[in-house]
């Protein structure tokens, strides 16, 4: 059996206008993120942690922010084409590990429908699906509640 780790990171500014999407959820909240696609940051961080692992480079490479046909892309869509290629490398998610970072708004009442939705759109169970919550301590530019960024780890495994 190989396994294969990868490590994913995103950050996106929140702005007003724009909807709040983390892990393929809509929080209630009077800022979104900002960004070419929909902006799901925790999406694009698990996108770049599965592409990692897979030797698949980085979500920039895949889905390139200067190509018209991103704009305001699904990342739950972007996801799923990552998950094929990963797929077809023969890898299977053994789990994926996530901490979101966000002074506002409060996301623990959020965590189990966003481990849910993540869980659904990668095509396996929720328990190998963990989506932690923190804030900054109102440090810095995610502490002053301009941006929220998220982590996230995988774990692929291919029998052999």
């Amino acid at each position: 059996m190989t396994y294969k780790i990868g490590i994913g990171y995103d950050i996106h500014r929140l702005v007003e206008e724009r909807k709040l999407l983390l892990g393929g959820v809509e929080i209630p909240c009077i800022k979104g993120l900002f960004g070419h696609s929909d902006a799901d940051v925790l999406l694009h961080a698990i996108t770049d942690a599965l592409l990692g692992a897979a030797g698949l480079g980085d979500i920039g490479e895949q889905f390139p922010d200067t190509d018209p046909q991103y704009h305001g892309a699904s990342s739950a869509s972007l996801l799923k084409t990552v998950l094929g290629l990963v797929r077809e490398k023969g890898f299977l998610i053994v789990n994926v590990d996530t901490v979101i970072i966000a002074e506002k708004p409060v996301l623990s009442p959020f965590k189990k429908h966003i481990q849910e939705s993540v869980a659904q759109t990668l095509d396996i169970k929720s328990d190998c699906v963990s989506i932690k919550a923190k804030t900054n301590e109102g440090l810095g530019e995610l502490g002053e509640n301009k941006a929220i960024a998220t982590y996230a780890v995988v774990l692929l495994s291919k029998g052999e």
